[in-house]
């Protein structure tokens, strides 16, 4: 993969992305894929993943008008589309004619809501089994951008906002019984943060949890034990689905005091 990228003079050598793709990338290399990347700029990138990924289908896309010949993108397994990645109309076209994508890139505006509005509409057009890339985080971090580097933990960057789909992976571990599904619950396999760069790996990820059944530790407990001894039911009741449940709801309420005291939602 390095070589193209070299004979392209790809940025993302400097960046140090090219080693991070290859990892993930280079068992796909001789599939038939649509790679969808967001940003085409000078088409160096385009034209590496063009070499390297001879049988695929490139799309690239870019809220200004390429030439098409000057940057020799006029090639039969390259797709250029025109428009904003944050456009629900324009991205609503892209995925009627293509479908389901089986990589996408974000190098795009790299503003904070571009990003986190490109992945909200795309990530449910990438494939299981698909990886989802967007790189440059660090504007996340530079106010010029619509990032906020004086409150890194609430601000409402796309850093932030990747953060959190963490939980989407652990949503069957969340031992709070008034928990309701999120988007995206189930369906991230894995994250992986790099020096600005992410990674996810779209799957199924719904294998249950070995210790809270349904949103509840106190339910899993009271289960096992009453199947290892069944005439204790009435003494596991008692403790697991009463005591305990009322120790969980304690602390429900004062986190959700704290929730509104410090406007955490």
């Amino acid at each position: 993969m390095l070589k193209y990228f070299k004979k392209f003079k790809s940025d993302k050598i400097q960046h140090g992305y090219v080693d991070i793709y290859s990892n993930y990338l280079s068992h796909l290399k001789n599939r038939k894929l649509k790679i969808l990347e967001i940003g085409v700029a000078d088409g160096k990138s385009i034209l590496s993943w063009n070499s390297y990924f001879k049988k695929s289908l490139i799309i690239g896309i870019d809220i200004k008008k390429i030439n098409l010949q000057k940057l020799k993108l006029n090639k039969k397994n390259i797709h250029i589309h025109q428009g904003s990645q944050s456009d629900p109309l324009f991205l609503n076209k892209l995925i009627k004619k293509y479908k389901k994508f089986d990589i996408i890139i974000d190098d795009g505006s790299h503003i904070p809501k571009d990003v986190k509005a490109s992945f909200n509409f795309l990530f449910p057009a990438l494939k299981n089994g698909g990886f989802y890339f967007v790189e440059d985080l660090q504007t996340s971090y530079i106010h010029f951008f619509g990032g906020n580097p004086f409150d890194l933990s609430y601000s409402n960057t796309h850093v932030n906002f990747f953060k959190s789909l963490i939980d989407r992976i652990h949503f069957k571990e969340i031992a709070n019984p008034f928990y309701s599904l999120k988007k995206y619950d189930g369906e991230i396999f894995s994250i992986a943060f790099y020096r600005n760069l992410l990674v996810i790996n779209k799957n199924n990820n719904l294998r249950e949890s070995n210790l809270v059944l349904k949103n509840s530790y106190e339910n899993k407990r009271f289960n096992e034990k009453v199947k290892r001894n069944p005439d204790s039911k009435l003494r596991y009741y008692f403790k697991y689905k009463i005591l305990y449940k009322f120790y969980t709801l304690t602390l429900f309420i004062i986190n959700l005091f704290k929730k509104i005291i410090l406007f955490r939602f």
